[in-house]
């Protein structure tokens, strides 16, 4: 159908009194923006539902994108409250390596234009501000005034009093990504001396927590219904680190709800500290007996130790899917013969296993299981499967 056509039969139609609900159902088969955009010249009714479908869920794809939206809902109320899912790039989109020319030079009233544009949308429920470049990352006062109430927000905002203000206020969150660029040698003025500055009772429905350090986790856990943890040791040394996890296990165990889910990147993962790590994560009891998921832990090569990471594994009586490290497995296991095998093998120790991924040097694989088959997985996203449990 033409444009043309479209809007032909559109203004046909309105010569005659229709039903708010024959608006609704004539613009829900309408699945072309471009067309969506002709419906909104046709007439007041058509043109209310029409951008309803339009502004509904917005998603910039670059620096340019996210300033011309921003504009048009600081300036356009009417627009600017339909909003319920709202995205945000500050970044070229092209990934460039090269951080000096990639770079995007924002426009002067760049910020201002967002921090105008997040006043006027007052009904936004989800919330995502991806920046490319740390140097952009300190500008949370873009937050500040905004009134809505967030589900789910993902942050790269550098952690400053501007957020932790802005989260204070967030009783309705339940999804929470950050990223933290604020990073002093000074131990007084690090992201966790910031974060102990949230209200006792901020973010009192916080289910899931995404961060990039540890030292969030030990200040957003305890006291709330975290179930769902994806976090990443900083430290590399093993006497550090060992430390770092006593004191983030210490802390888990005072989320007012069970672990469903439990992703722990480490930079130099080792087959002795994921022992430790899945020895660690039996201890908790009662906070892991409903654990659906767990990663990343080294599977070891020797037999006698796997047999011991096996015993452990097998005490998570409700674990779906595991997350192991393969990288050190010499030769390389074959795909999908090979980690079919061996997830046969782990299901042998924790029959309740569904999905198992296997990292080699950072390449997953998914072998999947359903009624004894073995199959690989090629179509789960496994970034983001820890938040499926």
């Amino acid at each position: 159908m033409t444009k043309n056509s479209l809007r032909g039969n559109a203004e046909y139609h309105c010569r005659m009194e229709l039903s708010l609900e024959t608006y609704r159902l004539v613009v829900k088969h309408v699945d072309d923006r471009a067309d969506l955009c002709t419906l909104c010249r046709v007439n007041k009714r058509f043109q209310q539902k029409a951008e309803q479908a339009l502004y509904n869920t917005v998603c910039a794809s670059d620096a340019r994108d996210t300033f011309e939206l921003c504009s048009l809902f600081a300036r356009t109320h009417r627009l600017a409250v339909i909003v319920e899912d709202l995205t945000l790039f500050v970044g070229d989109g092209e990934g460039s390596d090269n951080r000096p020319q990639s770079r995007v030079r924002l426009q002067n009233d760049f910020w201002s234009t967002l921090s105008e544009a997040l006043k006027q949308t007052k009904t936004i429920r989800f919330l995502n501000l991806h920046i490319d470049n740390a140097d952009d990352a300190a500008q949370a006062w873009i937050l500040d005034g905004a009134t809505f109430r967030l589900r789910s927000f993902y942050c790269d905002l550098q952690w400053d009093n501007h957020l932790v203000s802005f989260l204070n206020t967030q009783t309705d969150l339940d999804d929470l990504y950050i990223a933290d660029y604020s990073i002093s040698e000074d131990p007084a003025q690090t992201s966790a001396s910031a974060l102990s500055s949230l209200d006792p009772g901020a973010l009192p429905n916080l289910s899931t927590l995404e961060c990039t350090f540890t030292e969030a986790a030990c200040s957003l856990v305890p006291t709330r219904p975290v179930s769902r943890l994806k976090t990443c040791f900083s430290k590399t040394r093993s006497p550090e680190k060992r430390k770092e996890l006593s004191l983030l296990f210490s802390k888990l165990m005072e989320t007012t709800h069970s672990l469903r889910s439990l992703d722990i990147a480490d930079s130099s993962y080792s087959d002795a500290f994921s022992m430790e790590l899945l020895a660690s994560v039996v201890k908790l009891q009662n906070q892991v007996h409903d654990l659906r998921y767990l990663g990343t832990l080294v599977l070891p090569v020797d037999g006698p130790t796997r047999l011991g990471f096996y015993g452990l594994l097998r005490r998570l009586s409700s674990l779906e899917c595991v997350e192991v490290d393969v990288s050190e497995w010499d030769p390389p296991l074959q795909i999908p013969t090979g980690v079919r095998a061996l997830a046969s093998e782990l299901r042998l120790y924790c029959p309740s296993l569904q999905r198992v991924i296997f990292v080699n040097d950072f390449e997953r694989t998914v072998i999947s299981v359903s009624h004894g088959t073995y199959t690989l997985d090629s179509d789960s996203n496994t970034e983001t499967m820890w938040r499926e449990f």
